[in-house]
């Protein structure tokens, strides 16, 4: 009897290569012993119901798109219960998750991974605010650029897709927007202005490597957590630029911690991103590490 595979694919991720390249894909696939399921995605929100309404016979789910596109089959898998292993071809502008786990570019060497490869059980995110519960894969974050329109799909692509945002964004002080912020995880409890904060388990962001600290690992059941403050002057400001570019998390400009949970309270209603997806606007969040929360197809395990 053949094995159930379940394809979740998103046809407009990154510049649609899928297109040409799903058919050695699915033979991939075939040629691994596998009976393949394909559901190519329509419309925002398609690939969670898929995987949430799957039954109970695939034994492997594969996904292709942005990390996004993951988030929603994380986000699904959640949702029903149940887990089932993930491969994940990335297909998307920057794929940080992907990279992180050193998963390959090559949407065909990606596929065969996909079915050859060994799991590795990774941490994911929870996601706890005042309407609901969400998921996210690999960045909670709120602040600079994450308060845009969200009108169409490519705005929201944009809010987190390039690191350059962050970076270009902040030349001006005056075009900088501070929120009032009550943090606090364990025994610990701080107040104050900040301008961005990140949540992650990744070794980047925005395509920028090894910007969220030094030895990130994705199964430690804790998060990187980056607040950068409200810069008083533009020295301050450049400081904070210099640092971000130099990797440097170690400066008075800025809270870097790890943690398993943490809570965050605002003055007003914020706007957050998961994964590069608009995340709604939130007073209150409570953030907590599921270890090795999903299972991800990989070449190999990330080394300690």
């Amino acid at each position: 009897m053949e094995k159930k595979l379940l394809f979740v694919y998103n046809p407009k991720a990154g510049k649609a290569l899928i297109k040409n390249k799903l058919a050695d894909i699915l033979d991939i696939f075939a040629r691994a012993g596998y009976e393949t399921t394909v559901a190519p995605t329509q419309r925002h929100g398609d690939a969670a119901t898929v995987v949430e309404r799957r039954h109970s016979g695939y034994e492997l789910v594969v996904c292709s798109g942005g990390d996004g596109t993951l988030d929603e089959v994380v986000t699904g898998m959640i949702r029903s219960g149940f887990k089932t292993p993930i491969g994940y071809i990335p297909a998307g502008s920057t794929n940080d998750f992907g990279g992180s786990l050193f998963l390959p570019k090559n949407m065909l060497r990606a596929a065969e991974v996909a079915v050859e490869g060994t799991d590795f059980p990774c941490d994911i995110g929870s996601f706890t605010h005042e309407e609901d519960r969400d998921v996210f894969v690999y960045i909670a974050a709120f602040g600079l650029f994450t308060d845009v329109s969200y009108e169409t799909a490519q705005d929201v692509k944009n809010v987190l897709g390039h690191m350059a945002y962050l970076l270009e964004g902040m030349k001006r002080l005056s075009s900088i927007r501070a929120y009032r912020v009550k943090v606090v995880w364990g025994e610990n409890e701080i107040e104050d202005d900040f301008i961005f904060g990140m949540i992650t388990n990744s070794t980047s962001v925005g395509g920028f490597k090894n910007i969220t600290g030094k030895n990130v690992e994705m199964d430690d059941g804790v998060f990187e957590v980056t607040l950068i403050k409200n810069p008083k002057n533009p020295v301050e400001l450049n400081n904070i630029m210099m640092s971000l570019l130099n990797r440097d998390m170690d400066t008075s400009a800025m809270y870097f911690f790890r943690t398993a949970e943490l809570g965050l309270e605002f003055e007003e209603p914020v706007a957050w991103t998961l994964d590069g997806e608009y995340g709604g606007t939130h007073t209150q969040v409570a953030i907590a590490n599921v270890c090795k929360g999903i299972d991800i197809r990989v070449k190999k395990p990330p080394s300690k």
